[in-house]
């Protein structure tokens, strides 16, 4: 029997009524609710219970404010796991809501608070903090099983039928862990989804305050609608791209002999405006003809040329080269002998140290700041997983000021079969 976990959330508020509303908002779920009324109080809690999955505390408290009572918290390994929610009725400029993320914060409550936004934005790190307890339980079963397994084969004593068992066993769990793997990315998908309609929503009132009441908010009123809907905009645009990303799946049926080179020239043509913008220039090599999926290769090759052009060099017009190597041979550099095509994508643009080659696939990893670079920093993430999902590899090679090069290697075999 799967045993349940707890969850208590940790709310701060120096007004008795904030506190009576948000209980009041979130008893219905189920949760158990610790109160406290300063932060002082908090870290006096803290002292003799850490198992809070989450902390929702207000900004502006006399003695201690939630900034430097989440930087004291923070200081006690055993709290450092627990995340932060802010809870203000103010909007703060960049410079105070970087301060309050540098202070531990993981997101940002406005008042007057919301119900149904607090208790999703509650629900998702609520199950971010079950899936991990089930991860860490799953870890500790397998290090259970390994070390059984060690010190049968020291002591001689671990008969053949054993060993076969232990490895069932071990296997069983891998298999756990994939489909517990699987269940994240199906949560990220429903998370992500559950969060556009509260979105749609602040950006649909905010139009409608700009429309209704502009000669009464003021050219400042209008200024701050708009940040908001630029920031709307932003999560709106995070939101689909982990929405892309939690759906890359290549079943075996959508693989299909395909002529990569027509792909990529499908691509150019929808891409015409933007590389037009940039006056580049996309120089396509004559690809060879691959089993894939064809609706995720050309969203690869989309991410790849828009990384290109949104990393150019200023007055320097772009340059893509996507060529093959040894005139389209294949080439086996897999242990198994396993046959690949090396496809490459070639810039000319601002490029990157090189020791930081294998981090930019990472999710939501950015090298390059500032507004001139807009993204969300998943677009090589996505990459990495469609590649992977053909049984492929992906690596780059850069140096500042002197490009990038993208090598992509996708097996020659029909990989449905593997």
């Amino acid at each position: 029997m799967k045993k349940q976990v707890r969850v208590k959330i940790l709310i701060v508020d120096d007004r008795e009524n904030n506190l009576l509303s948000m209980e009041s908002i979130l008893w219905q779920d189920g949760y158990t609710i610790v109160r406290a009324n300063s932060g002082k109080e908090a870290l006096k809690i803290l002292l003799h219970d850490y198992d809070f999955t989450l902390i929702l505390m207000d900004v502006e408290m006399p003695d201690l404010n939630g900034f430097e009572t989440a930087t004291m918290i923070y200081q006690r390994e055993k709290l450092k796991h627990i995340p932060i929610i802010f809870i203000t009725a103010h909007s703060y400029g960049d410079e105070n809501l970087f301060k309050g993320y540098r202070a531990g914060a993981v997101d940002y409550i406005y008042k007057p608070i919301q119900p149904e936004l607090l208790r999703v934005k509650v629900f998702v790190f609520v199950e971010l903090y079950k899936k991990n307890h089930q991860l860490v339980a799953q870890e500790q079963k397998l290090v259970a099983i390994n070390k059984s397994l060690e010190m049968e084969i020291k002591d001689r004593i671990t008969s053949e039928e054993k060993v076969k068992e232990l490895n069932k066993q071990l296997l069983e769990n891998i298999n756990q862990l994939e489909s517990t793997n699987k269940e994240l990315d199906r949560f990220a998908y429903m998370a992500s989804h559950d969060l556009q309609e509260p979105l749609r929503k602040i950006r649909i009132f905010s139009e409608r305050i700009n429309e209704s009441y502009a000669d009464k908010i003021g050219e400042e009123g209008k200024l701050y609608i708009d940040k908001m809907q630029s920031a709307c905009v932003r999560m709106q645009n995070l939101i689909d791209d982990i929405l892309a990303f939690s759906k890359i799946s290549v079943a075996k049926d959508s693989l299909v002999p395909s002529n990569i080179g027509k792909l990529v020239n499908e691509v150019i043509v929808d891409m015409d405006q933007e590389i037009k913008d940039k006056n580049a220039q996309v120089i396509v090599d004559n690809l060879p003809d691959l089993p894939v999926n064809q609706g995720l290769i050309k969203s690869l090759f989309q991410n790849l040329i828009s990384n290109s052009l949104k990393y150019s060099r200023k007055e320097i017009a772009p340059v893509i080269k996507i060529t093959t190597g040894g005139n389209g041979a294949a080439i086996a550099d897999d242990p198994g002998m396993r046959r690949y095509h090396r496809i490459y994508v070639k810039d000319n643009g601002i490029g990157f140290e090189q020791q930081y080659a294998d981090q930019i696939f990472t999710m939501f990893k950015r090298l390059h700041a500032g507004p001139e670079y807009k993204g969300t920093g998943i677009g090589l993430a996505i990459c990495k997983k469609i590649v992977e999902e053909h049984q492929g590899y992906i690596s780059a090679k850069s140096a500042i000021d002197e490009g990038t090069t993208f090598t992509i290697s996708l097996p020659v075999q029909d990989v449905s079969k593997n």
